[in-house]
């Protein structure tokens, strides 16, 4: 019977303050997801290896540059990776949906290009990148001014681990 107690007017802030209890995470949920590229924007530099299908891998030095349109749901990425015998390098276009992105990739290199669909959100992208030929998984993750990629592939690039710095 305390509820009754509170009387009409009570019973509705009490009703107001259940739904806004309920609904206001989930705004927060969506708000951040808004923005599911924040903090990749600027030029990053690292190093890394690259592990071949024969076998061998190689130290990597890369450059990234990544770029965030006002809307924060649109992304172009640059990373540029050479070794003393080895180099590529991949551009991509990618556009937010919600919980999801989708794209285009390319790599200069080998004249290959595909496309692109995952999740991406704090500080997180995970992709599965694909072509006629070629599938490979990538995985960005950022934090603060460190940013961690890796690449795993059946192709002639079997994994790639780089760590970044934004320069």
């Amino acid at each position: 019977m305390q509820y009754s107690a509170l009387g009409p007017i009570g019973q509705t802030i009490r009703a107001g303050a259940v739904i806004a209890a309920l609904v206001l995470p989930a705004s927060a949920g969506h708000a951040q997801s808004a923005r599911p590229f924040a903090g990749f924007d600027g030029a990053w530099s690292g190093n890394g290896t690259v592990s071949l299908s024969d076998g061998s891998s190689e130290r990597l030095r890369c450059k990234a540059v990544y770029q965030v349109d006002g809307s924060g749901l649109v992304l172009k990425q640059t990373l540029r990776c050479a070794s003393d015998s080895y180099k590529f390098d991949l551009s991509s276009d990618v556009t937010s949906h919600g919980d999801h992105i989708t794209g285009n990739w390319s790599e200069t290199n080998r004249n290959v290009s595909g496309s692109l669909l995952g999740t991406a959100g704090n500080g997180r992208i995970d992709v599965t990148v694909e072509s006629a030929a070629f599938t490979a998984t990538l995985t960005l993750r950022t934090s603060g001014n460190k940013q961690t990629v890796q690449i795993s592939s059946k192709g002639d690039i079997r994994g790639v681990s780089i760590t970044m710095v934004k320069s």
